[in-house]
């Protein structure tokens, strides 16, 4: 597990964006296989209430969801803060079950650099 969280974080490392502007951050995935989004829900929220929503630069975030689908769009203030964030994921009490009701290959994260 901590093999595929570090391999995550070195991915979605190379995506920062310019680092002093807002970033909207929009992750999706899929469910693995046998999970239900009302097993799924209380996890997801763990992560945003345990780990996420206490990260410096936090500004909001949002999931839902579409049949096997989970999208998570998170606000920061900075490229910086929305990698910081991922770069101490894999400590958060709430990860390894997060990730373990995923699809870790289905998982896409891209940063987007507000414009207004």
């Amino acid at each position: 597990m901590r093999t595929l969280l570090f391999t995550l974080m070195m991915f979605v490392g190379g995506t920062a964006m310019a680092q002093d502007a807002g970033v909207i951050e929009i992750v999706t995935m899929k469910l693995a296989e046998g999970v239900t989004v009302q097993e799924f829900k209380p996890v997801d929220k763990a992560i945003e209430e345990e780990h996420v929503s206490k990260q410096p630069g936090f500004i909001s975030r949002q999931a839902a969801f579409s049949g096997g689908k989970w999208a998570v769009v998170v606000s920061w203030e900075s490229a910086d803060a929305a990698q910081a964030s991922m770069d101490s994921f894999a400590s958060a009490r709430a990860a390894e079950r997060f990730m373990s009701m995923i699809d870790p290959s289905s998982m896409l994260m891209t940063r987007y650099e507000l414009a207004r």
